[in-house]
């Protein structure tokens, strides 16, 4: 099986490669997990504008993958932006949104979950999620540690203790029975089994869990439907052969 980690942004080389051998330790044996970096777009997601600016680029990414024989593809953020339109793009190979995937894992594990995410121009955009992936009714609450991204792992403790005191507070305030880590950069702290231990309730890690339903869904057969997600016209007819001539193509 083949899953490449898409990060919708540039990427420093180091964190890269980091990030690719945690992947490769959760993965199976016979998984060969992949990190592919986008060069154009931001280098952190922090507003939904930055999340329609790093679509285009990463849409390219994810439609070559599935020329090169991929089984998956995994968002590399918590918002899954264009997850829609890469479902879209590709015929057979799946794409999962970390974010989609960890709203509904937390929905099967409690009667009611909270979000931690990184800032709170993000708390909005968290509801809307919630919303597209089905689960609002059981949203408690989004709740954010104030933290910029690539400033979560610069402070690993002090970032750990607003994870904490946020949980604690849904927990307490909004009742929630289990959280979601809104940002694939908290994932990739390996902060969630820490959390999870001092608070008693589920810690969902949506990078760990994102590679979890990818390998799981590749060894079910199962893809998206593309009754829902049906290949763009200009695609489907072989009018064009590519995205960037789907983008110039007149009429």
């Amino acid at each position: 099986m083949k899953i490449a980690y898409v990060v919708p942004g540039p990427m420093d080389h180091k964190e890269a490669a980091r990030r690719g051998a945690i992947l490769k330790e959760w993965a199976a044996p016979d998984t060969a997990v992949d990190i592919r970096r986008v060069e154009e777009g931001p280098a952190s997601i922090e507003s939904m504008y930055e999340e329609y600016l790093s679509i285009p680029a990463a849409a390219q990414v994810v439609f070559q993958l599935e020329q090169e024989g991929y089984d998956a593809a995994i968002l590399g953020c918590a918002g899954d932006p264009g997850l829609d339109a890469m479902r879209e793009i590709t015929s057979q190979m799946l794409v999962v949104g970390p974010g989609q995937t960890s709203f509904q894992t937390a929905a099967m594990l409690c009667h009611q979950f909270s979000v931690l995410t990184i800032a709170e121009s993000m708390i909005d955009t968290s509801f809307e999620l919630g919303f597209k992936a089905g689960v609002l009714a059981k949203l408690a609450s989004v709740r954010s540690v104030e933290v910029p991204v690539l400033e979560l792992a610069t402070d690993r403790a002090g970032t750990m203790e607003k994870i904490i005191a946020e949980g604690r507070a849904a927990m307490i305030e909004d009742r929630a029975q289990a959280l979601v880590l809104g940002c694939m950069s908290m994932g990739f702290l390996q902060v969630a089994e820490e959390v999870q231990e001092v608070l008693g309730i589920p810690v969902i890690n949506p990078s760990r869990v994102a590679l979890a339903m990818a390998e799981s869904l590749v060894r079910s057969g199962l893809s998206h439907s593309k009754k829902s997600f049906a290949l763009p016209p200009k695609l489907a007819t072989g009018k064009v052969k590519s995205l960037h001539e789907l983008s110039v193509v007149g009429e």
